[in-house]
């Protein structure tokens, strides 16, 4: 029996560790028949060293998603290995210390500046590097914290996860008329190298340990990765402006 993803050609940046979202989706692409790409920043090292682990090889770019030659250069080669993308993921996010940890009123425009940057205008630089490769059908899909809500710690994270929720929502609106959808995962915490850069993580999972409906391991990034594969795959072909929460259901419940 063949996978879902079987022939799609599957961009995915962030593998930075096996304990990663971005990792486990990638194992998952490459087990449901995808062939994949990664791209990495700032230590393409490291990536290479975490996709020895992945079931199939998979070449790793670097790609510095506020770097304009990079971004320029990046259709190019993935050309030359792939020929074209049925899927992006983006799983890309970061925000100085000052702008983490409990300094939100404090933090000054440039830190903040750079969070915008890099975790949501990014969805829309990095999908337009490459949509000349994207063919009818592609999927783009992201990685978003649930921005409903102010969250202990996170400080300007939250605003820039929420402008990465509005940025896929006006991206499937402009891309749907060349029938490529854009979507997100909602995930709950995981303790991957992203969260461990959150002064007082541990507070942030705790919520999940006390109020979540379903049991929330920190520590299994799979079902979020599993969330990610369903999107990239034709099982929602006309899904697009969503986010799909995995986060063992308690953006549902209150107090």
């Amino acid at each position: 029996m063949s996978g879902i993803l079987e022939g799609k050609r599957i961009l995915i940046t962030g593998v930075l560790m096996e304990s990663s979202i971005a990792f486990h989706t990638a194992k998952l692409a490459q087990e449901q028949g995808a062939e994949v790409i990664l791209t990495a920043f700032p230590r393409p090292t490291l990536t290479e060293r975490i996709a020895k682990k992945l079931p199939k090889p998979a070449k790793v770019l670097e790609l510095d998603v506020t770097n304009q030659e990079h971004l320029d250069r990046i259709a190019g080669l993935v050309k030359e290995e792939l020929g074209g993308l049925d899927g992006i993921v983006h799983s890309i996010g970061f925000a100085p210390q000052d702008a983490l940890g409990g300094n939100f009123l404090n933090t000054p425009f440039e830190s903040v500046a750079t969070a915008m940057h890099v975790s949501a205008f990014s969805l829309k630089s990095l999908t337009m590097s490459l949509r000349e490769l994207l063919a009818p059908g592609s999927a783009v899909v992201g990685l978003t914290f649930d921005a409903q809500y102010a969250w202990p710690q996170y400080d300007w994270m939250g605003p820039a996860k929420a402008a990465l929720e509005a940025t896929s929502r006006y991206m499937a609106r402009d891309l749907g008329k060349d029938d490529i959808r854009c979507n997100l995962i909602s995930a709950g915490p995981i303790g991957s190298m992203a969260a461990k850069s959150i002064p007082g993580f541990g507070e942030l999972a705790d919520v999940w340990n006390q109020r979540s409906p379903m049991e929330w391991n920190v520590s299994d990034p799979e079902p979020a990765g599993k969330g990610v594969v369903a999107l990239l795959s034709d099982w929602f072909p006309k899904t697009t402006g969503e986010i799909i929460h995995v986060d063992g259901g308690l953006h549902a419940v209150g107090a």
